[in-house]
């Protein structure tokens, strides 16, 4: 990993406060060149020719043959819109999540309460990318664990464009369905009711009664038997705009948005004052006295930057209420507007579950992260030495993620702040050419090849990077890949071209050879 802050007990050298190369120099000093030669780009060409020879759907072609410029151009566009199906308990919102994704997900089973946390799935429909989410049955007067099941229902409504309401037609409306219409109302989102397990023109009378809702028309569906569904799907398309409302375009140019995340009373509100000049925000020893996000423009490193500060994220948002549960909320949704999460962890104290979750939350999101670790002038060499051993336990799947240590109520290092977050965007935006990409994994497998599954040695034919923001590769091979040898790919992705700062996916794509 790059050494761009102080680590505890590094062995790397610190930059003196005098003649060190600026935050600039710095970032392209960390940043890998990552131009291509021209025999790079004739082996990209050959091997993108053999493709020929393999079975290749519609989606593949329009990834293979995609200019890197259109696919910036996707990046740019913003994040997918969010659909979120919810209904009562064992009204077949699984199934229906299945049956849009085209596989089994979702956990399907015929009693009710299966799905408790809200589950997020990428899904196509129509040359369509979407977010589609599924939840736990909403029940009114739920107690303990259903009742946080409905909380998680409550938010994917709050996070969601558009929602499918999914009512069993051979039930009927019932009570509980009548006050989840009135939730919706109040809520505002683009509604479709959809009337499930009608499995034959029978049952399209008892999914009529269900005009009483005042929803309009119900749309049946047997999400079993994939019945209606296609027209349901073109309907929600319909209503869903075509970036995300919700998660919010990220800007182009202009200044960097940052989010501040942690646990509550690690010093977020203290880190914003101390780097934007004056009192912005209130501070005090209580926990959570943050509970709205609060933006400020913020002159960092000579440039301009919009810092994000947010509440302190407590617990599971679902597992929160009153207060505590709008404020985690809006957290979640200024993460998802932000570029990078700086996740700031109390260095004086034992790290927590919490703290994981918290850095966890900023990769799901898809974000580029900094760690930072706040209070550094209350940490002396005996804690120093524990927090070290903490790092190498808790935090052994972000070793890429750049470290900072920083004391923001006294504003101490905290221009060092620039550094990592320079390093952490600049590899978030990183694009590696295709023709260098490929060069990199035939010396890579070439040297390391898979090891023999079953008599077969699969192999990778070709890769490209379908986006960035984060960066996401696609690798076409003749057999997946065990899930040692992906990371083993990714941790050599890193190491040659950078990728400090950003989580990066890797998707397999397996096809077979074409019959002549």
């Amino acid at each position: 990993m790059a050494d761009v802050t102080d680590l505890p007990n590094s062995s790397t050298p610190r930059a003196s406060d005098s003649g060190e190369p600026s935050d600039l120099d710095w970032v392209e000093r960390v940043v890998p060149d990552l131009a291509e030669t021209e025999e790079d780009s004739r082996r990209a060409e050959a091997l993108r020719a053999g493709l020929s020879d393999y079975d290749l759907g519609d989606e593949d072609l329009t990834l293979l043959e995609a200019s890197e410029e259109e696919r910036e151009g996707e990046t740019a566009a913003g994040p997918p819109p969010v659909l979120a199906v919810v209904g009562r308990p064992n009204v077949g919102k699984s199934t229906l999540v299945n049956r849009i994704l085209g596989r089994r997900e979702a956990v399907v089973q015929d009693t009710p309460g299966v799905t408790r946390d809200r589950v997020s799935y990428p899904a196509e429909w129509a040359g369509r990318n979407f977010t589609v989410v599924d939840t736990g049955g909403w029940e009114r007067d739920a107690k303990g664990l259903g009742s946080r099941v409905a909380d998680q229902a409550e938010i994917a409504i709050a996070l969601a464009d558009a929602v499918l309401f999914v009512v069993d037609a051979v039930v009927g409306p019932t009570d509980e369905d009548e006050y989840v219409v009135r939730m919706l109302r109040r809520a505002g989102k683009q509604t479709l009711l959809v009337a499930n397990k009608v499995d034959d023109q029978r049952g399209e009378a008892d999914a009529a009664l269900l005009w009483s809702l005042g929803l309009g028309e119900p749309y049946a569906v047997s999400a079993l038997h994939g019945r209606g569904s296609g027209d349901l799907l073109d309907a929600a398309l319909d209503l869903m705009p075509a970036t995300s409302a919700v998660a919010g375009q990220i800007p182009e140019g202009g200044p960097r948005r940052v989010a501040l995340v942690g646990r509550p009373n690690v010093g977020k509100s203290s880190l914003l004052n101390a780097i934007s000049g004056g009192e912005r925000v209130v501070v005090d020893d209580v926990a959570g006295t943050t509970r709205d996000p609060v933006d400020e423009l913020v002159m960092l490193g000579d440039r301009p930057w919009w810092f994000i500060d947010t509440a302190g994220i407590r617990r599971r948002v679902h597992q929160t209420s009153g207060a505590d549960f709008y404020a985690s909320l809006r957290t979640q949704g200024a993460l998802e507007k932000a570029e990078v999460g700086v996740v700031l962890i109390d260095a004086s104290v034992p790290m927590t579950e919490q703290d994981v979750r918290v850095v966890q939350q900023v990769i799901d999101a898809g974000r580029a992260l900094v760690i930072a670790y706040n209070k550094w002038d209350m940490v002396d060499e005996d804690r120093r030495s524990f927090l070290e051993r903490e790092i190498e336990q808790q935090l052994v799947q972000v070793p890429w993620a750049p470290r900072v240590n920083i004391a923001a109520r006294t504003g101490w290092h905290t221009n060092r702040l620039v550094r990592a977050l320079d390093v952490a965007l600049s590899s978030w935006d990183t694009r590696v050419p295709t023709g260098r990409l490929n060069a990199f994994l035939g010396e890579l497998t070439a040297a390391n090849p898979h090891p023999v599954r079953s008599g077969k040695q699969p192999r990778i034919l070709f890769a490209t990077q379908a986006s960035t923001r984060p960066p996401r590769f696609v690798l076409f091979t003749t057999a997946f890949l065990d899930p040692a040898y992906r990371r083993f790919v990714e941790r050599r992705l890193r190491e040659t071209f950078g990728f400090e700062g950003t989580p990066i996916s890797i998707g397999v794509r397996v096809r077979e050879k074409r019959r002549r």
